[in-house]
């Protein structure tokens, strides 16, 4: 089956079958690290670093959108993407931190947390989805996602 379906009077939608969220695939893993469960949501560290300290928080069911979700989801959803903003800011001060929630191919809720620092990549414009320049040992992702499991 192709991973986007779509019925008549719908909008492009992905197969949770083929959801890299859902299944849990090794794209996942290859992409990020998950750091915690939160109220409705998953959050993870991404593997490539160009914004330090750069997070993704995913909705725990295959929702297309933020506008599909009652209200109460909705609001436990952007809950648990505040939570996360506030560790990062404690764990890495940022100058901002910029949200993405680009579900064109992949349509499973998720935002991500790009942390933008004055002197750094991209600061005044829009983060790159995958610059792939900025790497880290296993070490330092674990230092990392202690310090921020630590304030969330």
């Amino acid at each position: 089956m192709h991973p986007l379906t779509q019925k008549k009077g719908q909008k492009m939608q992905s197969d949770p079958k083929e959801c890299l969220y859902c299944t849990n695939n090794q794209t996942l893993h290859d992409l990020m690290i998950e750091i915690a469960q939160l109220s409705v949501s998953r959050v993870f560290l991404f593997k490539e670093q160009t914004y330090h300290g750069r997070c993704l928080v995913a909705y725990k069911d295959h929702v297309n959108d933020l506008n599909e979700l009652s209200d109460e989801d909705r609001n436990l959803f952007m809950s648990d993407v505040a939570r996360v903003t506030r560790a990062m800011q404690k764990v890495f001060n940022p100058e901002k931190i910029n949200y993405g929630a680009y579900s064109d191919k992949l349509s499973h809720l998720h935002f991500h947390l790009a942390p933008k620092y004055v002197d750094g990549p991209d600061y005044g414009g829009t983060f790159q989805m995958n610059p792939g320049k900025v790497y880290l040992t296993d070490a330092e992702y674990a230092e990392m996602i202690e310090k921020i499991k630590k304030e969330l």
